[in-house]
């Protein structure tokens, strides 16, 4: 039996043993650190009690999937000082051995938690090992694989050269290697690519194979940057350009070490720098088809392939443009913009991606992790928002805040999933929040009815607002329409949907 079957059965139990007072099970988690080391310390209990986190027992690498539970010593949960949670686990998927089938056993996990109530989220007595809470959030995103390389594919065919070496390329064994393993799918796709160039040195210049290079990791930002559900519709290609544009800008004229850029014209670097384009983050790459042969001819039709393959074809002889075109070329794809908004762009956000935020309701708290008690039963409370109520001497009464985010607003709904017990109250601050708005766009912009407040960057004011018009030949958000030139807006100080920025130093 396999280790999460092993923790449903023991749920399973607890849950048939107290049903009046039962509690949801702890979720399947992710090992997670936004742009941090591959591997994830995890330590001894009874010596991280003695002497802190400060001698680590072993690793387990991020994208590792496991059931946390709350390890107890003396009756006591083992946490830090601050009441911050080190939990037991026991692992699901491990993205250092895992293989094409662990999507749907991750998938299984996922949903089997979803169903179970136990009385406590206790670990079974004798677990050792520990991980901090706060790297571990909670995800149901599967891990991806391409399925295997067929012996023989059709030829890649593209609409120009650079085109038609990128389509090569998807089509390639050297594309395929990138993505065999879960780990360090950018790096591996960065020598795929070199591999693929020392391949068909002889069948076209250098220059060409280092352009399209170029073009494809750009191409890849754009599509995964932008919202996916969008599709070929006019705002969705627009959007992509938009993207293009700021990278192509933060390569060229203003090269920045902190924004990706190794030397001028690296649209590469720029493109994937993670602490820039979070979905270039190891994890992400897991679980998206970021780093994947999404061109390859034989997935032609696939649901999973057949839209990005369409996006990437209305976009790919604009972003062409845009990267390595003249300046001529580039105006004329935003014919009523200026050659100072065209230059000057850089930055953007996308504003229903930001934090969320709710300054009508103060009591609501995100908590990354807390333990929370009913008398000698402990329940861990992790990566989620919580109403917070009345205090219960240091500690509070709480209810599990669950927030539905609709296309324009947020409808939080409160349930009292844990009745009887109180978090721990060294882990709420009930601290207003900063940089909060009406749907995360500048504090100038009016509407008459807020369905949600966002989270603004802390470098939204040092620029100014930039609105790019497109001529698009949309197929709309399915991408299976007939193709029809719209023009389209993107951008604009109040737009609610992206957000693009000029000028930030």
């Amino acid at each position: 039996m396999s280790s999460w079957q092993i923790a449903g059965v023991l749920a399973a139990a607890l849950a048939a043993a107290t049903p009046a007072q039962a509690i949801p099970a702890t979720p399947l988690m992710t090992v997670y650190q936004f742009n941090g080391a591959l591997d994830v310390p995890i330590y001894d209990a009874d010596r991280l009690l003695r002497d802190g986190p400060v001698a680590p027992v072993g690793t387990l690498a991020q994208g590792t999937a496991v059931v946390p539970c709350v390890v107890l010593r003396n009756g006591t949960p083992v946490t830090d000082r601050d009441g911050t949670p080190y939990v037991g686990f026991e692992v699901v998927v491990d993205s250092r051995t895992a293989t094409a089938g662990a999507d749907a056993r991750k998938s299984a996990a996922a949903e089997q938690r979803k169903q179970l109530q136990v009385a406590n989220h206790h670990c079974r007595a004798g677990t050792a090992q520990v991980i901090d809470v706060r790297k571990l959030i909670v995800s149901g995103a599967a891990p991806r694989f391409d399925p295997p390389l067929p012996s023989t594919t059709a030829t890649a065919v593209g609409t120009s050269q650079l085109d038609t070496i990128v389509r090569a390329f998807h089509a390639s064994p050297q594309c395929a290697s990138a993505n065999e393993q879960l780990l360090d799918r950018r790096g591996a796709l960065e020598r795929a690519w070199t591999a693929f160039a020392n391949a068909h040195a002889g069948e076209w210049p250098a220059a060409a194979l280092a352009r399209a290079r170029q073009l494809d990791f750009v191409m890849r930002t754009a599509l995964y940057e932008g919202h996916i559900g969008r599709g070929c519709s006019a705002y969705g290609g627009c959007e992509r350009d938009a993207i293009a544009l700021s990278i192509r800008n933060r390569a060229i004229g203003r090269c920045l070490a902190q924004q990706g850029c190794r030397s001028g014209g690296d649209f590469e670097g720029v493109a994937s720098a993670v602490a820039q384009y979070n979905i270039w983050d190891e994890y992400l790459t897991q679980t998206t088809g970021l780093s994947s042969c999404f061109l390859r001819p034989d997935l032609t039709g696939l649901d999973r392939y057949a839209k990005p393959q369409a996006m990437y074809a209305q976009s790919v002889g604009d972003v062409e443009r845009i990267l390595f075109g003249s300046d001529a070329e580039r105006s004329a794809l935003f014919a009523s913009n200026t050659d100072s908004e065209l230059t000057r762009l850089r930055n953007y956000y996308h504003p229903p991606a930001m934090g969320q935020c709710f300054p009508q309701q103060p009591r609501l708290e995100y908590v990354s992790g807390a333990i929370a008690q009913r008398g000698d039963q402990f329940a861990l409370i992790a990566n989620t928002r919580v109403r917070v109520d009345e205090p219960v001497g240091r500690n509070y009464r709480f209810r599990q805040a669950i927030v539905d985010v609709e296309p324009n607003r947020d409808v939080v709904e409160l349930a009292d999933r844990y009745p009887g017990f109180v978090i721990d109250g060294r882990k709420i601050e009930l601290k207003p929040s900063t940089r909060c708005t009406p749907y995360g766009v500048a504090p100038s912009c009016r509407f008459t009815d807020i369905g949600r407040y966002r989270k603004t960057p802390s470098w939204l004011s040092d620029g100014d607002p930039v609105a790019l018009s497109c001529r698009i030949r949309a197929r709309g958000e399915s991408c299976t329409g007939e193709a029809v030139a719209e023009s389209v807006t993107v951008g604009g100080a109040c737009d609610t949907a992206m957000q693009l920025i000029a000028g930030v130093p």
